[in-house]
């Protein structure tokens, strides 16, 4: 191959691996939600950092925990940003979501590992969800019941569990529901964009009924089915949407790459939004998951600022 041939293959070979997505277009009529950013609330110990914070949570003390890729993948703080402890050193090979029950109990998935791990509240395991580094279909009549990478979590006021999965090319995407003991029930969906099917069903959610939200990421929608996986209803929405949580009777969305936050109501109509995509305070690389405290102040994890950004009320 001649010289400038391939200086512009390798070029346009540099402009498709290092380029980064576009900011996606906020739609104009919405209302702006009445927050603010605080700046840099977390006290991290001397000489640490986060890693890509990929997910955070708060327990029934108000603590805060996140999770992050770096060498301390699990950091408690307390509710003012100071540090607690840190655990799961070792565990992980790409955190993802992250949850904590009634109990106080902390759940998170690795995708990397595919698996799901349980801690209770002092950061001891108690359950392992899938094989570590072994992917595969899940097959509840085989002794072997493992994951492809598993995304997120959430517990249904009856304990029963929720899994989603499915983060890459290759993964299957669909939702597993166990008991709260770890007994698989049931699973749905595959890979499509038609009811039931998902493209990255990126999170999920249970209401005070029992109802399912899902959010199916690459096709920019939130899917809504009963327990048993039966398909109800669905909204569409625009950008990546991420991170789910349900907190005051509305719906919380982390809008992945468009840097968004937005409330919903239970019926899906778009209360207010905020955030957009950058690097300032406000802004966000990758809006990935959500969650909240008692005094409705906002989380926001992003995996490419390497921060979790506190919201409060202007």
């Amino acid at each position: 191959m001649k010289a400038p041939a391939f200086a512009a293959l390798l070029a346009l070979t540099a402009n498709f691996v290092f380029a980064q997505p576009a900011p996606m277009m906020r739609p104009d009529n919405l209302p702006e939600l009445d927050y603010r950013p605080v700046a840099d609330m977390f006290n991290l110990p001397a000489n640490a950092n986060f890693g890509s914070t990929s997910a955070v949570a708060v327990n029934s003390k108000g603590n805060i925990i996140v999770l992050n890729r770096g060498p301390q993948p699990l950091m408690e703080f307390d509710a003012s940003g100071k540090f607690i402890r840190a655990f799961g050193e070792g565990l992980f090979e790409r955190p993802h979501g992250l949850r904590i029950d009634a109990d106080d109990n902390i759940w998170a998935t690795d995708g990397g590992g595919h698996v799901v791990y349980k801690f209770n509240p002092q950061g001891r395991i108690q359950m392992v969800l899938g094989v570590k580094g072994t992917p595969g279909e899940w097959h509840p009549v085989t002794p072997l019941r493992l994951f492809t990478e598993p995304n997120d979590i959430a517990i249904a006021p009856n304990g029963d569990i929720y899994v989603t999965q499915g983060h890459g090319s290759k993964g299957e995407n669909r939702v597993l529901r166990f008991d709260k003991n770890g007994n698989h029930l049931k699973s749905w969906g595959k890979r499509g964009s038609g009811p039931g099917e998902f493209d990255v069903p990126h999170s999920v959610a249970v209401d005070a009924k029992g109802l399912v939200y899902i959010a199916d990421r690459g096709n920019k929608r939130v899917q809504i089915f009963d327990a048993d996986g039966n398909y109800l209803r669905e909204w569409a929405l625009f950008g990546t949407p991420c991170g789910l949580a349900i907190h005051g009777g509305h719906i919380w969305l982390a809008n992945g790459h468009a840097g968004q936050i937005i409330e919903l109501d239970m019926n899906g109509k778009v209360l207010g939004i905020t955030g957009s995509q950058g690097k300032a305070p406000g802004q966000y690389g990758e809006a990935h998951f959500i969650a909240l405290t008692a005094k409705n102040e906002l989380l926001v994890a992003d995996t490419l600022n390497w921060r979790v950004t506190k919201l409060v009320r202007k």
